[in-house]
Protein backbone atom coordinates (compact mmCIF):
# COMPACT_ATOMS: atom_id res chain seq x y z
CA UNK A 1 0.00 0.00 0.00
CA UNK A 2 2.56 2.27 0.91
CA UNK A 3 4.02 2.47 -3.27
CA UNK A 4 0.40 2.62 -3.99
CA UNK A 5 0.06 5.83 -1.61
CA UNK A 6 3.70 7.64 -2.86
CA UNK A 7 2.32 7.19 -6.53
CA UNK A 8 -0.84 9.19 -4.87
CA UNK A 9 1.27 11.87 -3.36
CA UNK A 10 3.19 12.59 -6.21
CA UNK A 11 0.37 13.91 -7.71
CA UNK A 12 0.03 16.33 -5.09
CA UNK A 13 3.06 18.69 -6.51
CA UNK A 14 2.61 22.23 -8.61
CA UNK A 15 2.14 20.60 -11.94
CA UNK A 16 -1.02 18.54 -11.05
CA UNK A 17 -4.65 20.84 -11.52
CA UNK A 18 -5.80 22.06 -8.28
CA UNK A 19 -9.01 19.93 -8.47
CA UNK A 20 -6.70 17.25 -9.50
CA UNK A 21 -4.93 17.30 -6.46
CA UNK A 22 -8.54 18.03 -4.70
CA UNK A 23 -9.58 14.57 -5.46
CA UNK A 24 -6.74 12.66 -5.04
CA UNK A 25 -6.32 14.12 -1.55
CA UNK A 26 -9.67 13.05 -1.04
CA UNK A 27 -9.16 9.54 -2.06
CA UNK A 28 -6.75 9.30 0.39
CA UNK A 29 -8.25 10.94 3.61
CA UNK A 30 -11.76 8.51 2.84
CA UNK A 31 -11.47 5.67 -0.05
CA UNK A 32 -9.07 3.77 0.32
CA UNK A 33 -10.47 0.67 -1.80
CA UNK A 34 -10.72 3.80 -4.91
CA UNK A 35 -7.22 5.39 -4.22
CA UNK A 36 -5.81 1.84 -4.75
CA UNK A 37 -7.87 1.08 -7.66
CA UNK A 38 -6.93 4.31 -9.17
CA UNK A 39 -3.05 4.19 -8.15
CA UNK A 40 -2.00 0.19 -8.05
CA UNK A 41 -1.19 0.27 -11.86
CA UNK A 42 -0.30 2.90 -14.42
CA UNK A 43 -2.80 2.29 -17.29
CA UNK A 44 -0.19 0.72 -19.77
CA UNK A 45 -0.50 1.79 -23.80
CA UNK A 46 -1.12 -1.46 -25.29
CA UNK A 47 -0.36 -2.32 -28.81
CA UNK A 48 -3.10 -0.50 -29.79
CA UNK A 49 -3.52 2.32 -27.39
CA UNK A 50 -5.20 2.48 -24.45
CA UNK A 51 -8.90 2.22 -22.57
CA UNK A 52 -10.01 2.48 -19.18
CA UNK A 53 -12.72 4.09 -16.25
CA UNK A 54 -11.91 7.99 -17.06
CA UNK A 55 -10.68 9.39 -13.38
CA UNK A 56 -8.19 10.95 -11.18
CA UNK A 57 -4.93 8.27 -11.27
CA UNK A 58 -2.37 6.43 -12.91
CA UNK A 59 -4.49 3.93 -13.81
CA UNK A 60 -7.13 6.20 -15.33
CA UNK A 61 -8.53 7.97 -18.60
CA UNK A 62 -7.52 11.65 -18.06
CA UNK A 63 -5.40 14.62 -19.51
CA UNK A 64 -2.24 13.27 -17.52
CA UNK A 65 -2.45 9.88 -18.74
CA UNK A 66 -3.31 10.88 -22.39
CA UNK A 67 -0.90 13.55 -22.17
CA UNK A 68 2.01 11.39 -21.03
CA UNK A 69 1.14 8.99 -24.22
CA UNK A 70 1.60 12.01 -26.59
CA UNK A 71 4.31 13.29 -25.85
CA UNK A 72 5.75 9.95 -26.19
CA UNK A 73 4.23 9.67 -29.29
CA UNK A 74 5.52 12.83 -30.25
CA UNK A 75 8.95 11.90 -29.39
CA UNK A 76 8.80 8.95 -31.39
CA UNK A 77 7.78 10.56 -34.96
CA UNK A 78 10.37 13.42 -34.68
CA UNK A 79 12.38 10.87 -34.12
CA UNK A 80 11.49 8.76 -37.35
CA UNK A 81 10.76 11.78 -39.55
CA UNK A 82 13.21 14.01 -38.63
CA UNK A 83 12.88 17.24 -40.55
CA UNK A 84 9.70 16.94 -42.12
CA UNK A 85 6.71 18.45 -41.08
CA UNK A 86 4.71 16.15 -39.21
CA UNK A 87 1.05 15.30 -39.03
CA UNK A 88 -1.29 14.25 -37.60
CA UNK A 89 -4.98 14.41 -37.53
CA UNK A 90 -7.89 14.20 -34.40
CA UNK A 91 -11.40 12.15 -34.46
CA UNK A 92 -13.25 11.92 -31.12
CA UNK A 93 -16.80 10.10 -30.46
CA UNK A 94 -19.99 11.09 -28.11
CA UNK A 95 -18.42 10.00 -24.85
CA UNK A 96 -17.96 12.10 -22.19
CA UNK A 97 -14.80 14.74 -21.91
CA UNK A 98 -14.09 13.08 -25.58
CA UNK A 99 -13.76 16.18 -26.90
CA UNK A 100 -12.00 18.38 -24.33
CA UNK A 101 -9.53 15.19 -24.12
CA UNK A 102 -8.84 15.58 -27.55
CA UNK A 103 -8.02 19.15 -27.60
CA UNK A 104 -5.80 18.32 -24.84
CA UNK A 105 -3.88 15.75 -27.07
CA UNK A 106 -3.94 18.34 -29.73
CA UNK A 107 -2.55 20.60 -27.39
CA UNK A 108 0.55 18.67 -26.68
CA UNK A 109 1.22 18.00 -30.24
CA UNK A 110 0.93 21.14 -31.28
CA UNK A 111 3.77 22.27 -27.82
CA UNK A 112 5.70 19.58 -29.88
CA UNK A 113 5.76 21.85 -33.31
CA UNK A 114 3.33 18.78 -35.01
CA UNK A 115 0.97 20.26 -37.55
CA UNK A 116 -3.18 18.77 -36.01
CA UNK A 117 -6.16 18.39 -37.97
CA UNK A 118 -8.70 18.42 -35.26
CA UNK A 119 -12.48 17.36 -36.49
CA UNK A 120 -14.68 20.51 -34.92
CA UNK A 121 -17.05 17.78 -34.09
CA UNK A 122 -17.44 14.51 -33.56
CA UNK A 123 -16.82 11.96 -36.16
CA UNK A 124 -16.57 8.01 -36.94
CA UNK A 125 -13.54 5.60 -36.36
CA UNK A 126 -13.79 4.72 -40.44
CA UNK A 127 -13.40 8.49 -41.42
CA UNK A 128 -10.28 8.71 -39.21
CA UNK A 129 -9.06 6.15 -40.50
CA UNK A 130 -9.57 7.68 -44.20
CA UNK A 131 -8.33 11.22 -43.36
CA UNK A 132 -4.75 9.65 -42.11
CA UNK A 133 -4.08 9.13 -46.01
CA UNK A 134 -6.42 11.29 -47.45
CA UNK A 135 -4.79 14.55 -45.45
CA UNK A 136 -0.86 12.58 -46.11
CA UNK A 137 -0.65 12.57 -41.75
CA UNK A 138 2.04 10.48 -40.39
CA UNK A 139 -0.37 9.19 -37.79
CA UNK A 140 -4.23 9.62 -35.98
CA UNK A 141 -5.58 9.13 -33.14
CA UNK A 142 -9.46 8.58 -32.39
CA UNK A 143 -10.58 9.51 -28.88
CA UNK A 144 -13.25 6.32 -27.99
CA UNK A 145 -13.93 3.40 -26.08
CA UNK A 146 -15.75 2.16 -28.76
CA UNK A 147 -18.98 0.10 -26.45
CA UNK A 148 -17.17 -0.26 -23.13
CA UNK A 149 -19.88 1.43 -20.67
CA UNK A 150 -20.49 4.90 -20.45
CA UNK A 151 -17.70 5.23 -17.65
CA UNK A 152 -15.26 4.21 -20.09
CA UNK A 153 -12.90 6.12 -22.73
CA UNK A 154 -9.73 5.24 -24.92
CA UNK A 155 -6.99 5.89 -27.09
CA UNK A 156 -6.37 4.80 -30.51
CA UNK A 157 -3.45 5.12 -32.71
CA UNK A 158 -2.76 4.95 -36.71
CA UNK A 159 0.13 5.21 -38.65
CA UNK A 160 0.43 6.49 -41.81
CA UNK A 161 -1.00 3.82 -43.95
CA UNK A 162 -4.60 4.29 -41.98
CA UNK A 163 -4.14 1.15 -40.15
CA UNK A 164 -3.77 1.13 -36.10
CA UNK A 165 0.23 0.62 -34.90
CA UNK A 166 1.08 -2.66 -35.35
CA UNK A 167 4.93 -3.68 -34.77
CA UNK A 168 7.68 -2.61 -34.78
CA UNK A 169 5.69 0.13 -34.07
CA UNK A 170 3.93 -0.24 -31.31
CA UNK A 171 6.95 -1.17 -29.13
CA UNK A 172 9.28 1.61 -29.72
CA UNK A 173 5.68 4.21 -29.09
CA UNK A 174 5.86 2.28 -26.00
CA UNK A 175 9.57 2.36 -25.26
CA UNK A 176 9.42 6.48 -25.64
CA UNK A 177 6.19 6.87 -23.32
CA UNK A 178 8.01 4.42 -20.76
CA UNK A 179 10.66 7.12 -20.47
CA UNK A 180 9.19 10.16 -19.45
CA UNK A 181 8.11 11.37 -16.37
CA UNK A 182 4.02 12.95 -16.31
CA UNK A 183 6.20 16.28 -15.90
CA UNK A 184 7.73 15.74 -18.88
CA UNK A 185 4.34 16.33 -21.38
CA UNK A 186 4.28 20.21 -22.55
CA UNK A 187 0.89 21.22 -22.55
CA UNK A 188 1.76 24.56 -23.95
CA UNK A 189 -0.35 24.90 -27.08
CA UNK A 190 0.79 26.38 -30.21
CA UNK A 191 -2.89 27.26 -31.54
CA UNK A 192 -0.84 28.00 -35.39
CA UNK A 193 -0.38 24.53 -35.47
CA UNK A 194 -4.18 23.25 -35.18
CA UNK A 195 -6.54 23.27 -37.78
CA UNK A 196 -10.45 22.19 -37.74
CA UNK A 197 -11.60 19.94 -39.94
CA UNK A 198 -15.11 18.83 -40.93
CA UNK A 199 -16.86 19.10 -44.20
CA UNK A 200 -14.63 18.99 -47.01
CA UNK A 201 -13.29 15.81 -45.03
CA UNK A 202 -16.85 14.38 -44.69
CA UNK A 203 -16.96 14.85 -48.35
CA UNK A 204 -13.95 13.33 -49.46
CA UNK A 205 -15.25 10.07 -46.99
CA UNK A 206 -18.85 9.88 -47.74
CA UNK A 207 -18.44 9.51 -51.77
CA UNK A 208 -15.72 6.77 -51.12
CA UNK A 209 -17.98 5.25 -48.96
CA UNK A 210 -20.54 5.30 -51.61
CA UNK A 211 -17.90 4.63 -54.17
CA UNK A 212 -17.00 1.19 -52.35
CA UNK A 213 -20.30 0.05 -50.85
CA UNK A 214 -22.68 0.45 -53.96
CA UNK A 215 -23.42 -2.15 -56.59
CA UNK A 216 -25.80 -0.69 -58.50
CA UNK A 217 -28.10 -3.12 -56.20
CA UNK A 218 -31.80 -3.41 -57.38
CA UNK A 219 -34.79 -2.55 -55.20
CA UNK A 220 -34.52 0.36 -54.28
CA UNK A 221 -37.34 1.73 -53.93
CA UNK A 222 -39.16 -1.42 -52.03
CA UNK A 223 -36.26 -2.25 -49.68
CA UNK A 224 -37.27 -0.42 -46.03
CA UNK A 225 -34.36 -0.07 -43.20
CA UNK A 226 -34.79 1.17 -39.54
CA UNK A 227 -31.29 2.51 -38.57
CA UNK A 228 -30.13 3.50 -35.07
CA UNK A 229 -26.78 5.34 -34.20
CA UNK A 230 -27.23 3.81 -30.61
CA UNK A 231 -26.53 8.26 -29.48
CA UNK A 232 -22.95 7.56 -31.50
CA UNK A 233 -21.10 9.23 -34.30
CA UNK A 234 -22.89 7.14 -36.97
CA UNK A 235 -25.60 9.63 -37.43
CA UNK A 236 -23.26 11.79 -39.11
CA UNK A 237 -22.55 9.66 -41.98
CA UNK A 238 -24.96 6.95 -42.52
CA UNK A 239 -28.25 8.21 -43.19
CA UNK A 240 -26.35 10.53 -45.95
CA UNK A 241 -24.50 8.02 -47.22
CA UNK A 242 -27.56 5.27 -47.58
CA UNK A 243 -29.51 8.48 -49.12
CA UNK A 244 -26.74 8.81 -51.55
CA UNK A 245 -26.81 5.22 -52.69
CA UNK A 246 -30.41 6.00 -53.52
CA UNK A 247 -31.97 4.60 -50.60
CA UNK A 248 -35.12 6.32 -49.95
CA UNK A 249 -37.17 4.53 -46.86
CA UNK A 250 -34.64 5.11 -44.01
CA UNK A 251 -36.47 5.04 -40.26
CA UNK A 252 -33.91 6.77 -37.98
CA UNK A 253 -35.13 6.00 -34.41
CA UNK A 254 -35.13 9.17 -33.20
CA UNK A 255 -34.63 8.81 -29.64
CA UNK A 256 -31.49 7.25 -30.09
CA UNK A 257 -30.73 9.63 -32.79
CA UNK A 258 -28.52 12.81 -30.67
CA UNK A 259 -25.18 11.42 -29.34
CA UNK A 260 -25.08 11.10 -25.59
CA UNK A 261 -22.19 9.22 -23.53
CA UNK A 262 -25.01 8.20 -21.40
CA UNK A 263 -26.27 6.32 -23.80
CA UNK A 264 -29.71 5.91 -21.85
CA UNK A 265 -31.61 4.15 -24.03
CA UNK A 266 -30.02 0.65 -23.86
CA UNK A 267 -28.05 -1.11 -21.40
CA UNK A 268 -24.79 -1.35 -23.30
CA UNK A 269 -24.15 0.63 -26.56
CA UNK A 270 -23.35 -2.88 -28.23
CA UNK A 271 -24.84 -4.29 -31.28
CA UNK A 272 -23.58 -7.40 -30.52
CA UNK A 273 -26.29 -7.24 -27.23
CA UNK A 274 -29.46 -8.04 -28.88
CA UNK A 275 -31.02 -5.60 -26.71
CA UNK A 276 -29.17 -2.79 -28.01
CA UNK A 277 -31.35 -3.32 -31.32
CA UNK A 278 -34.95 -3.96 -29.18
CA UNK A 279 -36.13 -0.54 -30.03
CA UNK A 280 -35.09 -0.77 -33.77
CA UNK A 281 -36.28 -4.20 -34.31
CA UNK A 282 -39.54 -2.93 -32.42
CA UNK A 283 -40.19 -0.35 -35.10
CA UNK A 284 -39.17 -2.46 -38.02
CA UNK A 285 -42.35 -4.97 -36.94
CA UNK A 286 -44.64 -1.81 -36.82
CA UNK A 287 -43.74 -0.47 -40.36
CA UNK A 288 -42.88 -4.24 -41.91
CA UNK A 289 -39.33 -3.29 -42.64
CA UNK A 290 -36.74 -5.46 -44.35
CA UNK A 291 -33.46 -4.95 -42.98
CA UNK A 292 -32.55 -3.24 -39.02
CA UNK A 293 -29.03 -2.09 -38.72
CA UNK A 294 -27.81 -0.89 -35.78
CA UNK A 295 -23.70 0.81 -34.80
CA UNK A 296 -21.51 1.28 -31.94
CA UNK A 297 -20.54 5.01 -30.97
CA UNK A 298 -18.22 4.86 -32.65
CA UNK A 299 -19.13 3.42 -35.70
CA UNK A 300 -16.62 0.63 -36.28
CA UNK A 301 -18.68 -2.67 -35.93
CA UNK A 302 -22.83 -3.01 -37.09
CA UNK A 303 -25.32 -5.16 -35.83
CA UNK A 304 -27.69 -6.66 -38.45
CA UNK A 305 -31.11 -7.99 -38.26
CA UNK A 306 -33.28 -9.52 -41.02
CA UNK A 307 -36.29 -11.35 -41.76
CA UNK A 308 -35.67 -15.09 -41.30
CA UNK A 309 -38.01 -18.17 -42.76
CA UNK A 310 -40.91 -16.98 -40.54
CA UNK A 311 -41.08 -13.95 -41.39
CA UNK A 312 -39.88 -12.44 -38.24
CA UNK A 313 -36.85 -10.10 -37.53
CA UNK A 314 -33.43 -12.42 -36.27
CA UNK A 315 -30.60 -10.63 -35.27
CA UNK A 316 -27.17 -11.98 -37.50
CA UNK A 317 -24.13 -12.47 -35.74
CA UNK A 318 -20.78 -10.93 -37.00
CA UNK A 319 -19.65 -14.35 -38.66
CA UNK A 320 -22.76 -14.60 -40.80
CA UNK A 321 -22.98 -11.08 -41.68
CA UNK A 322 -19.26 -11.60 -42.54
CA UNK A 323 -19.85 -14.63 -44.49
CA UNK A 324 -22.20 -12.95 -46.38
CA UNK A 325 -20.56 -9.84 -47.44
CA UNK A 326 -17.27 -11.53 -48.54
CA UNK A 327 -19.62 -14.29 -50.67
CA UNK A 328 -21.00 -10.54 -52.28
CA UNK A 329 -18.06 -8.92 -52.81
CA UNK A 330 -15.95 -11.74 -54.22
CA UNK A 331 -19.22 -12.88 -56.65
CA UNK A 332 -19.19 -8.80 -57.71
CA UNK A 333 -15.21 -9.23 -58.48
CA UNK A 334 -15.33 -12.23 -60.26
CA UNK A 335 -18.10 -10.86 -62.25
CA UNK A 336 -15.72 -8.30 -63.52
CA UNK A 337 -12.90 -10.39 -63.89
CA UNK A 338 -10.48 -11.93 -61.08
CA UNK A 339 -6.83 -11.44 -61.54
CA UNK A 340 -5.73 -13.87 -59.89
CA UNK A 341 -4.15 -11.79 -56.94
CA UNK A 342 -6.95 -11.11 -55.04
CA UNK A 343 -7.24 -11.87 -50.63
CA UNK A 344 -9.91 -11.92 -48.17
CA UNK A 345 -9.11 -11.70 -44.46
CA UNK A 346 -10.06 -12.99 -41.37
CA UNK A 347 -9.45 -13.80 -37.61
CA UNK A 348 -8.20 -16.66 -35.63
CA UNK A 349 -11.46 -16.50 -33.58
CA UNK A 350 -13.68 -15.66 -36.52
CA UNK A 351 -15.42 -18.58 -38.48
CA UNK A 352 -13.24 -21.59 -39.94
CA UNK A 353 -16.16 -21.16 -43.07
CA UNK A 354 -14.40 -18.35 -44.53
CA UNK A 355 -11.72 -20.56 -45.78
CA UNK A 356 -14.04 -23.25 -47.81
CA UNK A 357 -15.57 -19.84 -49.37
CA UNK A 358 -12.02 -18.56 -50.29
CA UNK A 359 -11.74 -22.03 -51.84
CA UNK A 360 -14.85 -21.67 -53.70
CA UNK A 361 -13.78 -18.69 -55.33
CA UNK A 362 -10.09 -19.40 -55.81
CA UNK A 363 -8.54 -16.79 -53.69
CA UNK A 364 -6.30 -16.30 -51.28
CA UNK A 365 -7.35 -16.49 -47.56
CA UNK A 366 -5.02 -14.87 -45.36
CA UNK A 367 -6.22 -15.53 -40.95
CA UNK A 368 -4.61 -13.19 -38.89
CA UNK A 369 -4.52 -12.00 -34.64
CA UNK A 370 -7.88 -10.78 -33.76
CA UNK A 371 -7.73 -6.78 -34.43
CA UNK A 372 -8.20 -5.04 -37.98
CA UNK A 373 -4.89 -3.89 -37.84
CA UNK A 374 -3.60 -6.95 -38.62
CA UNK A 375 -6.24 -7.19 -41.62
CA UNK A 376 -4.51 -3.92 -42.49
CA UNK A 377 -1.10 -5.10 -41.90
CA UNK A 378 -1.87 -7.88 -44.57
CA UNK A 379 -3.01 -5.17 -47.30
CA UNK A 380 0.25 -2.90 -46.14
CA UNK A 381 2.24 -5.95 -46.25
CA UNK A 382 0.92 -7.50 -49.33
CA UNK A 383 0.81 -4.40 -51.59
CA UNK A 384 1.21 -6.60 -55.29
CA UNK A 385 -2.58 -8.23 -53.92
CA UNK A 386 -5.87 -6.94 -54.21
CA UNK A 387 -7.55 -6.69 -50.73
CA UNK A 388 -11.48 -7.75 -51.57
CA UNK A 389 -12.88 -7.43 -48.35
CA UNK A 390 -12.58 -9.61 -44.58
CA UNK A 391 -13.81 -8.98 -41.14
CA UNK A 392 -14.01 -10.83 -37.61
CA UNK A 393 -16.77 -12.23 -35.50
CA UNK A 394 -16.77 -9.09 -33.34
CA UNK A 395 -19.05 -6.83 -35.68
CA UNK A 396 -16.55 -5.72 -37.71
CA UNK A 397 -16.30 -5.96 -41.59
CA UNK A 398 -13.79 -4.15 -44.08
CA UNK A 399 -15.01 -2.94 -47.97
CA UNK A 400 -12.05 -2.84 -49.89
CA UNK A 401 -8.77 -0.61 -48.77
CA UNK A 402 -9.74 2.63 -48.93
CA UNK A 403 -10.61 3.08 -44.62
CA UNK A 404 -7.85 0.28 -43.20
CA UNK A 405 -9.88 -0.55 -39.89
CA UNK A 406 -13.51 -1.63 -39.61
CA UNK A 407 -15.52 0.26 -40.94
CA UNK A 408 -19.64 0.19 -40.40
CA UNK A 409 -20.52 2.97 -42.53
CA UNK A 410 -19.59 1.65 -45.81
CA UNK A 411 -20.80 -2.13 -44.43
CA UNK A 412 -24.32 -0.63 -43.58
CA UNK A 413 -24.47 0.15 -47.38
CA UNK A 414 -23.12 -2.84 -48.64
CA UNK A 415 -25.63 -4.84 -46.33
CA UNK A 416 -28.39 -3.17 -47.86
CA UNK A 417 -27.09 -3.52 -51.36
CA UNK A 418 -27.19 -7.20 -50.21
CA UNK A 419 -30.45 -7.67 -48.93
CA UNK A 420 -31.96 -5.13 -51.26
CA UNK A 421 -30.19 -6.94 -54.27
CA UNK A 422 -32.00 -10.40 -52.94
CA UNK A 423 -35.65 -8.93 -52.24
CA UNK A 424 -36.12 -7.99 -55.82
CA UNK A 425 -34.52 -11.42 -57.20
CA UNK A 426 -37.30 -12.77 -54.78
CA UNK A 427 -35.03 -14.56 -52.33
CA UNK A 428 -34.03 -12.59 -49.41
CA UNK A 429 -30.63 -11.90 -46.96
CA UNK A 430 -31.62 -14.47 -44.86
CA UNK A 431 -32.32 -17.58 -47.54
CA UNK A 432 -29.38 -16.31 -49.32
CA UNK A 433 -27.44 -17.24 -46.30
CA UNK A 434 -28.83 -20.52 -46.37
CA UNK A 435 -27.63 -21.28 -49.50
CA UNK A 436 -23.93 -20.45 -48.13
CA UNK A 437 -24.48 -23.15 -45.35
CA UNK A 438 -25.46 -25.51 -48.84
CA UNK A 439 -22.40 -24.39 -50.73
CA UNK A 440 -19.71 -23.94 -48.26
CA UNK A 441 -20.87 -25.68 -45.12
CA UNK A 442 -23.03 -24.90 -42.30
CA UNK A 443 -20.69 -23.40 -39.37
CA UNK A 444 -22.26 -22.42 -36.32
CA UNK A 445 -20.93 -20.13 -33.44
CA UNK A 446 -21.33 -19.11 -30.29
CA UNK A 447 -19.37 -16.53 -27.80
CA UNK A 448 -19.15 -17.03 -24.20
CA UNK A 449 -17.56 -14.03 -22.48
CA UNK A 450 -16.91 -13.27 -18.57
CA UNK A 451 -16.30 -10.66 -16.90
CA UNK A 452 -13.47 -10.33 -14.01
CA UNK A 453 -12.95 -7.08 -13.10
CA UNK A 454 -10.24 -5.79 -10.28
CA UNK A 455 -6.63 -7.03 -9.41
CA UNK A 456 -8.00 -10.31 -8.01
CA UNK A 457 -10.38 -10.84 -11.53
CA UNK A 458 -7.13 -10.19 -13.58
CA UNK A 459 -5.64 -13.14 -11.51
CA UNK A 460 -8.44 -15.07 -11.95
CA UNK A 461 -8.31 -14.70 -15.88
CA UNK A 462 -4.46 -15.54 -15.72
CA UNK A 463 -4.78 -18.51 -14.01
CA UNK A 464 -7.33 -19.88 -15.88
CA UNK A 465 -5.34 -19.77 -19.06
CA UNK A 466 -2.41 -21.60 -17.59
CA UNK A 467 -5.12 -24.01 -16.27
CA UNK A 468 -5.95 -24.82 -19.80
CA UNK A 469 -2.39 -24.69 -20.48
CA UNK A 470 -0.64 -26.47 -18.41
CA UNK A 471 -3.98 -29.57 -17.81
CA UNK A 472 -4.92 -29.65 -21.58
CA UNK A 473 -8.76 -30.85 -21.96
CA UNK A 474 -8.90 -34.54 -23.45
CA UNK A 475 -11.96 -34.49 -25.77
CA UNK A 476 -14.88 -32.09 -26.30
CA UNK A 477 -18.59 -33.38 -27.00
CA UNK A 478 -16.86 -37.56 -27.36
CA UNK A 479 -15.18 -36.24 -30.18
CA UNK A 480 -10.92 -36.04 -29.52
CA UNK A 481 -8.81 -33.24 -29.48
CA UNK A 482 -6.92 -33.22 -32.43
CA UNK A 483 -4.84 -30.14 -32.35
CA UNK A 484 -4.15 -27.29 -29.33
CA UNK A 485 -2.48 -23.98 -31.10
CA UNK A 486 -0.79 -21.95 -28.56
CA UNK A 487 -0.21 -18.48 -30.43
CA UNK A 488 1.73 -17.56 -26.68
CA UNK A 489 4.10 -19.99 -27.34
CA UNK A 490 3.78 -20.18 -31.24
CA UNK A 491 3.18 -24.10 -31.10
CA UNK A 492 0.62 -26.12 -33.24
CA UNK A 493 0.84 -29.49 -31.27
CA UNK A 494 -1.06 -32.61 -32.78
CA UNK A 495 -2.13 -34.39 -29.55
CA UNK A 496 -2.98 -37.87 -30.79
CA UNK A 497 0.31 -37.70 -33.41
CA UNK A 498 2.57 -35.60 -31.43
CA UNK A 499 3.69 -33.71 -34.03
CA UNK A 500 4.59 -29.98 -33.69
CA UNK A 501 4.35 -27.10 -35.95
CA UNK A 502 5.05 -23.39 -35.95
CA UNK A 503 2.62 -20.75 -35.79
CA UNK A 504 3.80 -18.30 -38.41
CA UNK A 505 2.07 -15.31 -37.55
CA UNK A 506 2.93 -12.77 -33.80
CA UNK A 507 2.31 -13.98 -30.37
CA UNK A 508 -0.44 -13.21 -28.25
CA UNK A 509 -2.38 -14.99 -25.33
CA UNK A 510 -4.55 -17.41 -27.58
CA UNK A 511 -5.44 -20.76 -26.99
CA UNK A 512 -7.19 -22.56 -29.77
CA UNK A 513 -8.60 -26.47 -29.57
CA UNK A 514 -9.39 -28.24 -32.30
CA UNK A 515 -11.16 -31.47 -32.29
CA UNK A 516 -11.28 -34.64 -34.91
CA UNK A 517 -14.81 -33.76 -36.15
CA UNK A 518 -13.86 -29.99 -36.79
CA UNK A 519 -15.22 -28.81 -33.44
CA UNK A 520 -13.31 -26.06 -32.12
CA UNK A 521 -13.08 -23.93 -28.57
CA UNK A 522 -10.96 -20.72 -28.39
CA UNK A 523 -10.13 -18.80 -25.26
CA UNK A 524 -8.75 -15.44 -24.97
CA UNK A 525 -8.19 -12.93 -22.67
CA UNK A 526 -9.51 -9.05 -23.59
CA UNK A 527 -7.24 -6.61 -24.71
CA UNK A 528 -9.43 -3.94 -24.04
CA UNK A 529 -11.48 -5.26 -21.18
CA UNK A 530 -11.38 -7.25 -17.88
CA UNK A 531 -12.74 -10.60 -19.79
CA UNK A 532 -11.73 -13.68 -20.97
CA UNK A 533 -13.49 -15.02 -24.11
CA UNK A 534 -14.39 -18.42 -25.35
CA UNK A 535 -15.34 -19.45 -29.08
CA UNK A 536 -17.18 -22.18 -30.65
CA UNK A 537 -17.52 -23.22 -33.58
CA UNK A 538 -19.21 -26.24 -34.96
CA UNK A 539 -20.14 -27.70 -38.08
CA UNK A 540 -21.93 -30.04 -40.45
CA UNK A 541 -23.20 -30.61 -43.98
CA UNK A 542 -26.54 -28.76 -44.88
CA UNK A 543 -27.34 -31.23 -47.65
CA UNK A 544 -30.51 -28.69 -48.97
CA UNK A 545 -31.88 -25.80 -47.84
CA UNK A 546 -34.80 -27.80 -46.61
CA UNK A 547 -32.90 -29.20 -43.97
CA UNK A 548 -31.83 -26.06 -42.69
CA UNK A 549 -33.82 -26.04 -39.54
CA UNK A 550 -33.30 -29.30 -38.52
CA UNK A 551 -29.80 -28.87 -38.97
CA UNK A 552 -29.78 -26.00 -36.96
CA UNK A 553 -31.32 -27.40 -33.85
CA UNK A 554 -28.70 -30.17 -34.00
CA UNK A 555 -25.61 -27.80 -33.67
CA UNK A 556 -27.48 -25.52 -31.59
CA UNK A 557 -27.77 -28.87 -29.25
CA UNK A 558 -24.11 -29.69 -29.79
CA UNK A 559 -23.03 -26.51 -28.65
CA UNK A 560 -25.38 -26.32 -25.24
CA UNK A 561 -23.93 -29.41 -24.58
CA UNK A 562 -20.25 -28.33 -25.23
CA UNK A 563 -20.39 -25.15 -22.74
CA UNK A 564 -22.48 -27.36 -20.10
CA UNK A 565 -19.38 -29.90 -20.56
CA UNK A 566 -17.00 -27.41 -20.18
CA UNK A 567 -19.12 -25.43 -17.10
CA UNK A 568 -18.74 -22.14 -19.08
CA UNK A 569 -22.96 -21.68 -19.33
Amino acid sequence: MDSILNAAKSWLSDFFDADVKTEIQNLIDNDPDGLKDSFYKSMEFGTGGMRGIMGVGTNRINKYTLGKSTQGLSNYLKKVYAGEEIKVVIAYDCRHNSDTLAKTVANVLSANSIKVFLFSELRTTPELSFSVRHLNCHAGIVLTASHNPPEYNGYKVYWTDGGQIVPPQDGEIIGEIDKLAYEDINFEANADLIEYIDKDVDEAFMSASVANGSFNAKGKDDFKIVFTSLHGTSITAIPEVLKRAGYKNVTIIEEQAKPDGNFPTVKSPNPEEPEALAMAIKKAEEIGADMVIGTDPDSDRLGIAVRNLEGEMELLNGNQTMVMMTKFLLQKRKEKGMEGNEFIASTIVSTPMMSPLAKAYGVDYKIVLTGFKWIAKMIKDFPEQYFVGGGEESFGFMVGDFVRDKDAVTATLLACEIASDAKAKGSSFYKELIQCYVDYGFYKEKLISMTKKGISGAEEIKQMMVDYRENPIKEIDGSKIEWIHDYDSSVAKNMITGETETIDIPKSNVLIYTTEDGTRMAARPSGTEPKIKFYFSVNAELGNAGDFEKVRKQLDQKVDRIVSELKLG
